[in-house]
């Protein structure tokens, strides 16, 4: 009779517990970093980033794992739930996404930044980078991010309505081809059914979000919770005044917004002016 595996002792941090059972199968193995990645066709590198936790790889990669160590499906099981942990966001974000999660019906204010759920990954390493990360920290955030983006697909994705200020258009990013990569999958994704985005031009005078990006959640309980965040702190807010009080604020700005026609074509001209070169 098979001995039954041990499981006590191991990381019950589903990121943790991921990169303890890729070391344990190439240990079991007997190879080296060097001769996995030559045996499965991928640079050593990842695989070797993978097991500190510093990436989590793509499925293709997991799939590969699962076939060499004949895991089937135990892997990438393993990744799905690493990918899914909230965890791995900073903590002043946890809260949040987790009722992100969870929420029915999005609605998204932008100042200067281009919301996460619609960024490229090369934006949100440059956006991240501006913020101080760097290293392994700054690869878990990007992929984090990455993540969340599959909020918007599928048949049961939620609305989500974002209104980005002129000025998340006018900041480009230094790299020209990445910032065309950018606005292109900005229009794609205004091309969903479940994805509307107003543009605030700047000559729309002065309004009531001023200073701070703003997210409003409807949970299925039916409750509304809003998320404010400046470049310094974000903070949830779930006492029904203020977040009606953000709501009312958020329609005023809407009704002074371009239509999501009007901004899809605001979109485009910015697209048309970006330089065909590989960096600005």
């Amino acid at each position: 009779m098979p001995q039954r595996r041990v499981v006590t002792g191991r990381s019950q941090e589903p990121r943790q517990r991921f990169a303890e059972e890729l070391r344990q199968l190439r240990a079991v193995r007997g190879e080296s970093l060097r001769q996995l990645g030559e045996r499965l066709g991928w640079d050593w590198s990842l695989f070797g980033k993978m097991e500190k936790g510093e990436t989590l790889g793509g499925p293709e990669v997991v799939q590969a794992l699962d076939t060499y160590f004949g895991t089937p499906g135990m892997l990438l099981a393993l990744w799905e739930l690493a990918r899914a942990d909230k965890s791995q966001f900073r903590e002043q974000y946890r809260q949040y996404m987790v009722l992100e999660a969870e929420a029915v019906s999005l609605w998204h204010f932008a100042v200067s930044v281009l919301p996460g759920l619609l960024q490229t990954s090369g934006y949100a390493r440059e956006v991240l980078v501006t913020g101080g990360l760097k290293g392994a920290e700054l690869d878990q955030q990007v992929e984090a991010r990455m993540g969340r983006r599959e909020l918007l697909e599928g048949v049961e994705a939620p609305p989500f309505r974002t209104i980005l200020s002129e000025a998340a258009l006018l900041t480009p990013l230094r790299d020209a081809g990445e910032w065309r990569a950018q606005l292109e999958h900005l229009l794609e994704m205004s091309d969903r059914d479940n994805v509307t985005v107003h543009v605030l031009q700047n000559n729309a005078g002065l309004h009531a979000l001023l200073g701070f990006d703003v997210w409003c959640l409807l949970l299925p309980d039916g409750r509304t919770v809003a998320y404010t965040e400046n470049g310094y702190r974000g903070e949830l807010i779930g006492e029904t005044a203020p977040v009606v009080s953000l709501q009312k604020a958020y329609d005023s700005v809407r009704d002074m917004a371009l239509s999501p026609a009007e901004s899809r074509n605001y979109i485009l001209r910015k697209l048309e002016e970006v330089p065909c070169g590989s960096s600005t």
